[in-house]
Formats: C-alpha cells, structure tokens, sequence
C-alpha cells in the first residue's frame, strides 16, 4: 500500500498528469502548499490550470513524452487512458507512478479529522455544505472540492488543522483507497458502467469500502436509499442512518416546508428526541438529505449545533449546481451538473418552484457507456420539462462507440410524446435557442462534461470567453 507522509519530503518533484481536473488541481495545490515542486500537464489551460500556474506551479499544455522530466513521484487521473505517452513515459521512468485516488488516500491519512463524501449524486453539494459550516465554525479546514465555492475562492481550501474534507468518488474502485474517520454515503445507484457494468458490483465496491473504516469511524449512511441500506450490517464502526421522514433513521428531516427563498425548512429529528430547526437557500428536495449528512458530519466532527445551523442556512451553492449564468432576451439562463438520470429529474423537480413560464433544458450526455445503459432511465428523466434538447456526447475519457447516439435517446423520448429535438453543437444549439427564448422562461443547460459553456454563448454572446471561462 502507498503511504505518504506530507510532513517528510521524501520526495521533492511530483509530476501530475491531467492537473487540470478538479480533484487533482486540488491535490496539486496542497502539495505546492506544502513545499513541494510541483509540474504537470492537461489538454488545454482551464481556470484550474491558470490558478495553479499563478502559485508556481510548472505546467504544459499537451500531454507527451518530453513532460516527463526527472520527477521523484508521477500522478494520473482515471481519464488518462493507457496509450497516453505521457503516461507510458512515466512509468518507463522507473519512479513510482500512481493513481489520483491512490494519492488521495494517502493523504488522507495525514489528518485525523478527515470527512470523506461519496455516493452516485450530492457529493460536491454536500461536501461545499459541511465546508461552509466548517469555515464559519473556524476549524481551519483542508477542503477539495468537485467544483468552485465562492467562500473559499475555488475548489480547495488549505488549512493548517487536523480538518480534512474532500469528495471521495468510486469510479474505478477508489474508495477502496480511502481510510477516513466518518465516510458519508448519500446513495448508490449504479453510475460509471464502463468499470462497474452492474448494480450488485458497484454496491459491492461500497460493502467493500466499509471494511476500510476502523473501529473508530462513523458511517454515515442514508436509509432511505435501498442499496446505502446494504452497508450497514458490514460497519465496523459506528453506523448513523439518516432519511426524510423516516422514524427508523438515527436522524430523520420532518416537517418540510417550502420557506420564502424557495428552498425547504426542516426539522433535524433525533430519534433521542433532540430537534432542531434548519432552513435552507438552495432548491430541491434532494438538498434536504445533503444538508442532513452535512448536519450528522459536522457534529459527529465536533462542531456545536448552532454553527451547523448558521452554515447551512449561509450556504448557497456550487458553480455548476443550479447556478445562474444570466439573462437573454427576458430569459433566465441556468447551468447544473446533473448528468445522471436521477439527478436530473431532482433538478428539474427543484426548479420547477421557480415558477418560471417554461422550462427549457439542453442535455449534453456524458460518456458513450453512461448514455448506452441508462438510455431508458434518460428517456423518462425530461418528463417535467416543457421542452428537451439533447446534443452531441461528450466522449471525456472513452474512445467513441458507433452503436450509440444522442439522436436515439431523442427517439425514445418522441415515442413517449416528451417534446424533445437533438441539436448536435452548441453553436446551433445556441442559434435555435436566441430564435426560441421568450420572456419569462427558464433554460438550462446540464450536464458534467461543458454545457456550462453553452449557457455562457448564450448570455456573454462570445463563444470564445465562454470555453475560456470553463
């Protein structure tokens, strides 16, 4: 097993490839803090890339052989495909070459506070909730994130504390690199089916997570969802469950009512009988059970129940979670992250207390395998939408497939009597959508791959400053 001690520089030079992720920018940014002489590449210098460069980091723009300089250790994200040259470089080089997951675990190791978030959907909400109540309770926290908060200017968030935080994500097994004190699981609907091809296997892989955690650990597992509910019985630690409504729950949210920002009011029900009140800014029911493991995370961490409170109620939400880009023509423009067919339909649901006139949503699927599979669950997950559009897959990481397309995801959706209509490019997208955006409507734009470019085309009208600003 890979151990790191961030303390030793044992190393001097660590080299990553595909820096400008949002986890591994994250990673990069902690090491360059902490003294280390970080290099990398990416395919293009995005805002990560840029950010890193301003704190001196040396980075290259297109990944090939020649990057490889003398590095002391080599990290890589699960995107990089095992022909990069880059790669194979690398690991020709005789020094150790890892994994991003597995560096990750490793340093999570270094701090004995460390929270860890995983599950299928909520992960970056949730983590951006218990970092806000962490910062507002002054524990001078270590944060990663999957996306950018503005209270802490980006997607990390250097402390100098025992409080260590970040998105534990399970594609390609990488939780089972993962050793923190309390692990969240907010759900586990089968997701990345390129690696885990069936729902008994990527629950499996959870089941297996838990044999991480040490007698000292806390479980935070939501009951409500029927494969987290599997977990239980395989925590060697403490186990806290956590539902809507649920009297079985160890913490339960009662009382939900729409408040004036149009997100819910709750009761955070003990079933000691403890209860306390908590009201939230963002929209959607799915917000609910994020701010309630947030809630269980951040007490369970010490922090006292006011300030939980208060920082959950000062949140507001992610870049790329229903964030609103602007207006165009009397319309709102909106982009969000949602790319599974459960989140979109809770997003959609969410914003539907809008109240808006229409609700326009573009859909860019992401990854051949993901839209392959889940096809029949995305032709159903459009239905509270007044009107679709799907564009072309974004590939990310996969090489492309023949045998599927986003024109029969529109088909299936036509057959359903769902308005729907594929436009393949942003560029027309955005041409069609300047004809078809009246007053009063809603558009948004979803997806984990850039549909946050797409709705800044439509509002900046500059193609160009919209890719730059991705």
């Amino acid at each position: 097993m890979f151990q790191f001690d961030i303390d030793a520089h044992s190393v001097k030079t660590i080299h990553f490839i595909g820096i400008g992720g949002v986890s591994m920018s994250g990673i990069a940014a902690l090491l360059l803090d902490k003294g280390y002489t970080i290099t990398g590449s990416d395919r293009e210098r995005n805002h990560f890339v840029r950010r890193l460069e301003e704190k001196g980091a040396t980075i290259a723009i297109g990944q090939k052989a020649e990057n490889i300089q003398n590095p002391d250790l080599v990290v890589y994200t699960d995107a990089i495909l095992p022909e990069n040259e880059e790669l194979i470089a690398a690991k020709r080089s005789g020094v150790p070459v890892i994994t991003r997951g597995v560096m990750l675990g490793a340093l999570m190791k270094n701090f004995p506070q460390s929270i860890a978030v995983s599950g299928t959907h909520g992960k970056s909400t949730t983590t951006s909730m218990i970092a806000e109540i962490l910062l507002g309770a002054n524990t001078d926290p270590t944060v990663l994130l999957g996306g950018d908060l503005d209270g802490i200017g980006g997607n990390f968030q250097i402390g100098e504390s025992d409080y260590f935080l970040t998105e534990a994500c399970e594609y390609k097994g990488n939780i089972l690199y993962y050793f923190p004190r309390i692990a969240i699981i907010l759900n586990a609907n089968l997701d990345h089916v390129d690696f885990f091809h069936t729902q008994e296997n990527f629950t499996d892989y959870f089941i297996r997570y838990m044999n991480n955690l040490g007698e000292d650990s806390v479980a935070v597992l939501n009951i409500d969802d029927a494969e987290t509910r599997k977990l239980i019985p395989h925590v060697p630690g403490r186990c806290v469950t956590f539902g809507i409504e649920n009297p079985e729950a160890d913490y339960s949210a009662t009382n939900l009512q729409k408040n004036a920002y149009k997100g819910f009011s709750f009761t955070v029900q003990k079933k000691n009988g403890d209860a306390k009140q908590v009201e939230l800014h963002v929209l959607g029911k799915h917000n609910v059970y994020d701010a309630l493991a947030a809630f269980i995370a951040a007490y369970e961490a010490g922090v006292p129940v006011e300030q939980i409170q208060r920082g959950l109620t000062n949140y507001r939400h992610l870049h790329r979670r229903q964030e609103i880009i602007g207006n165009r023509n009397g319309a709102t423009v909106m982009t969000d992250y949602g790319h599974h067919p459960v989140e979109i339909r809770s997003t959609i649901e969410a914003v539907r207390y809008r109240e808006d006139k229409r609700l326009i949503v573009v859909f860019q699927p992401h990854t051949y395998s993901r839209t392959k599979q889940l096809m029949d669950d995305f032709a159903v997950s459009f239905d509270g939408a007044d009107l679709t559009i799907v564009t072309d897959i974004y590939a990310a990481r996969e090489n492309p497939d023949p045998t599927v397309h986003s024109r029969q995801l529109v088909e299936k959706m036509e057959a359903r009597g769902v308005p729907v209509k594929y436009i393949g490019t942003f560029e027309e997208a955005k041409a069609w959508l300047l004809e078809e955006m009246q007053e009063g409507d809603l558009v948004l734009t979803t997806g984990c791959g850039n549909p946050d470019v797409l709705a800044r085309m439509l509002v900046l009208d500059d193609d160009k400053a919209a890719y730059e600003a991705h």
